[in-house]
């Protein structure tokens, strides 16, 4: 027996959803180029890191309502304690999950199997695995853990301005400026070049009238 049945999504369901995936993107842009105080950031075996407590705060002040859970833990033999845990945030209007894993090595005394703080190891494994979350999932403290994305959408000024230079020559050359503008192939990095072009093309057009 199959089944017939028809979701019916209506025009406006669309809109708010790009709405809030254009909201979302917008947002996670902002915190991935929020730069981090020198004064939180570390340094550990030459890496550079931040600590918990700014990156708490970052979360606290962009998501408001976040919670991390711990899903599960364990130990690998007497070497090191992995943390599973779960992010949840609230994100321009629907609640988000992300997992995460991570290990911290157990530390003990010089050529003994003795712990020296397995407390601390835990503590450890816990706060790792929760960074590692908040990086990912909400772009906290990017610019540190080397995760940020230059944005190379032009400006709509940019847009206007390279799209009524384009009209000086003709439709076609509209359009096909349009398409390179919206796959991004005309871009941040490559503007001036691609107006010049443009600028050419224009005075080329003009000398041969």
């Amino acid at each position: 027996m199959s089944d017939n049945t028809q979701i019916m999504v209506s025009t406006d369901s669309l809109e708010v959803v790009k709405d809030i995936k254009a909201r979302i993107t917008e947002r996670h842009k902002e915190v991935s180029h929020i730069k981090t105080p020198k004064f939180y950031i570390k340094k550990k075996m030459g890496m550079d890191y931040v600590e918990i407590g700014y990156m708490k705060s970052v979360a606290d002040k962009e998501f408001p309502g976040w919670s991390w859970t711990i899903i599960k833990t364990e130990t690998l033999g007497s070497e090191a304690y992995v943390v599973h845990g779960r992010l949840k945030w609230h994100d321009e209007g629907i609640w988000r999950e992300g997992d995460m894993t991570a290990a911290h090595r157990i530390q003990k005394q010089r050529g003994t199997e003795t712990f020296v703080d397995i407390g601390n190891d835990i503590k450890s494994a816990n706060t790792d695995c929760m960074k590692k979350a908040l990086n990912m999932y909400m772009n906290v403290a990017d610019d540190v853990y080397r995760n940020q994305i230059e944005d190379l959408e032009l400006s709509d000024i940019q847009k206007s301005d390279i799209l009524v230079l384009a009209s000086e020559i003709d439709d076609d050359r509209i359009n096909s400026i349009k398409e390179l503008i919206e796959d991004n192939s005309i871009n941040t990095a490559n503007y001036k070049a691609s107006y010049a072009k443009l600028e050419r093309e224009v005075t080329n057009k003009k000398e041969n009238k």
